[in-house]
């Protein structure tokens, strides 16, 4: 069974720190490429940051960049997020994704999200 379960959020006044945990099972971690999405109430999922297995390349969104460090342990099957001078907009709830194409097939997992709350 599938089973992609976040771990580390809360509420964090603005320039604080989070580090977000995703631990997965049920799947071959190491070659799925780990995502970290977010979302608000009324908008669409944005992804925030990715990292795909091989040469563990990393990629964020522009909203992000020199703040979030995404991470991942293939011995843990673990992916993390390290979200460091928080802003009130970066308030939404998180989600882990696992995500491995093939030349006829896609899989997505998706765990059931962290609530992350930047308010003083």
């Amino acid at each position: 069974q599938v089973q992609l379960v976040e771990s580390g959020g809360g509420l964090v006044q603005p320039g604080g720190s989070l580090r977000l945990s995703c631990a997965a099972s049920g799947f071959a971690f190491s070659s799925h490429t780990m995502n970290w999405y977010r979302q608000v109430p009324g908008k669409e999922r944005e992804l925030v940051a990715g990292i795909i297995s091989g040469d563990r390349s990393a990629n964020y969104a522009d909203s992000v960049k020199g703040r979030f460090t995404i991470s991942r342990d293939n011995a843990k099957n673990t992916v993390y997020l390290q979200m460091n001078s928080l802003k009130p907009e970066d308030t939404a709830v998180y989600y882990c994704n696992a995500h491995w194409a093939g030349l006829t097939l896609v899989r997505n997992y998706w765990g059931k999200g962290t609530q992350v709350t930047v308010s003083s």
